[in-house]
């Protein structure tokens, strides 16, 4: 039922948001050099790596470590890249995981690769077993501002109460916290 709701819902994004997308394409590769995508190395289900689009929001030059672990964020972004960040642009491409089945529309972010902290407490306490989301309840309680360990607490709540009913409050919560940009660092 899950993987039915994420292709039904991804296809109804993915027609909506055409036009907005393009733009955001062109947006890109108008304001910076590079491709317009970016793709990832991100940790999915029972931590096997899988690669994730994102709209390109960091010069191309820009080490491969989680945001927070570069000494001055900004210093990287491109001309628009705090937008796409802020209104949560840059997540979009995503859609495309989640069709591969890669993703889901809720689940835990996927770990980078190289965060093996995160990716050690999350197999600690089995939410490596959950599908990596493009929301999830430790985003709508925090996103970027969250310690890991309290991340995979909420993790693990997901964990432990998934269900249908769950999984729209928190895209509900998410479409709310993406309008008033709650708890975005960059």
């Amino acid at each position: 039922m899950k993987r039915l709701l994420d292709l039904a819902l991804a296809l109804m994004a993915a027609v909506i948001l055409a036009i907005p997308l393009f733009f955001v394409v062109l947006a890109v590769r108008m304001t910076s050099p590079g491709p317009a995508l970016y793709w990832s190395d991100r940790v999915g289900r029972n931590n096997s790596v899988f690669r994730m689009p994102k709209f390109r929001s960091m010069r191309i030059d820009t080490p491969a470590v989680a945001t927070h672990l570069l000494e001055n964020p900004a210093q990287w972004l491109t001309p628009i890249g705090s937008f796409l960040r802020k209104s949560s642009l840059d997540e979009l491409p995503q859609l495309w995981s989640i069709f591969r089945g890669d993703m889901s529309f809720v689940g835990p972010r996927p770990a980078l690769f190289n965060q093996h902290d995160l990716i050690a407490l999350r197999t600690e306490k089995g939410v490596h077993s959950l599908l990596p989301g493009l929301t999830g309840w430790a985003q709508i309680n925090g996103r970027d501002e969250l310690p890991i360990p309290q991340k995979v607490a909420l993790d693990e709540e997901y964990l432990q109460r998934r269900s249908l009913a769950f999984d729209i409050r928190i895209i509900w919560l998410t479409f709310w916290r993406v309008v008033r940009r709650d708890g975005v660092a960059h």
